[in-house]
């Protein structure tokens, strides 16, 4: 189906139909590359796959919504009457969990201190000797600076109260 030019070009014939106006066309090569880039059969069955299970979670999330609807409407008389009796319980729940978090975080935050005082390297213990070197160093190059130039200001506290 090819035929070779004097320059060493193949040139295809279409796959359908023989006159000259199709043999310009591109499409039977556009419907050659396709055929050679087809996908394989692995990649048909993940597609397959991947439809099926997606369909399968679309439908259970169908049924799943329509059964929290339903439950909802069914038991609505219920939760209104028993409602006075819940919504205390849930706010007592809710402050007495807010306690128990405070006091486990006061108790994590105190025995770190006290681990990092007692020199026991606990978690996070060498960032925090580092900022305090790097305080220290920025401190210290400060204090130098004011000793060796006279201050930071150079004089210019006139400047900033001309009438001082």
């Amino acid at each position: 189906m090819a035929e070779t030019l004097s320059t060493g070009e193949s040139r295809y014939w279409p796959i359908y139909g023989s006159n000259t106006a199709e043999r310009n066309s591109p499409y039977p090569s556009l419907l050659r590359l396709l055929r050679s880039h087809s996908p394989t059969a692995s990649h048909l069955f993940g597609f397959l796959a991947l439809l099926i299970s997606g369909c399968l979670l679309t439908f259970l999330l169908g049924v799943s919504l329509t059964a929290t609807a339903l439950g909802f409407i069914a038991f609505l008389p219920l939760i209104i009457i028993s409602g006075p009796i819940w919504l205390p319980g849930f706010v007592l729940v809710g402050r007495c969990l807010t306690v128990v978090r405070f006091l486990v975080g006061t108790v994590a935050i105190v025995s770190w201190t006290y681990r990092y005082f007692r020199e026991m390297h606990p978690a996070g213990s060498d960032q925090m000797d580092y900022a305090r070197g790097r305080i220290y160093d920025t401190a210290s190059h400060v204090k130098d600076y004011a000793r060796k130039y006279g201050g930071y200001f150079h004089g210019r506290a006139k400047d900033a109260a001309p009438g001082a």
